[in-house]
């Protein structure tokens, strides 16, 4: 006896990637996120790659994943391919200490993320209307 088999929640023409446990917090990794929502995959890792964001490198290696699973297990055109979703949500926080003054103590949170990247094959005549526009 078996587990039942999990439906796919993404589309046929999606796939995605996850990276969970990202030691930077969820508000510096979705300003890297925003800049590449909406944006064609190959300008997205162009993007990421000249970033001076110090996460932007994780980012890169997560959509080029994306990219990977959508070409190998999805048989997706990987030139007609679109970052359709970055999700950024909240991890484990890490509770430090940092000493003070007249032995006191000052807490210290460090802030770990998730990232999922989705990526969808756009259709042909929605990819011929946006380089015509």
């Amino acid at each position: 006896m078996s587990k039942p088999k999990h439906e796919r929640g993404l589309e046929e023409t999606e796939a995605q990637a996850v990276t969970r446990n990202i030691r930077v917090s969820p508000r510096k990794l979705n300003l890297v996120a925003g800049l590449i929502r909406g944006a064609k995959a190959q300008d997205a890792v162009a993007q990421l790659t000249f970033s001076k964001r110090r996460i932007a490198l994780t980012v890169k290696k997560t959509l080029e994943s994306a990219i990977a699973n959508a070409e190998n297990n999805h048989q997706l055109d990987v030139d007609r391919l679109v970052v359709s979703r970055a999700e950024v949500g909240r991890s484990v926080v890490m509770k430090r200490f940092q000493a003070r003054g007249r032995g006191k103590a000052a807490r210290v949170e460090k802030w770990f993320s998730h990232l999922k990247i989705v990526v969808a094959e756009q259709a042909q005549a929605a990819a011929a209307e946006k380089e015509a526009a």
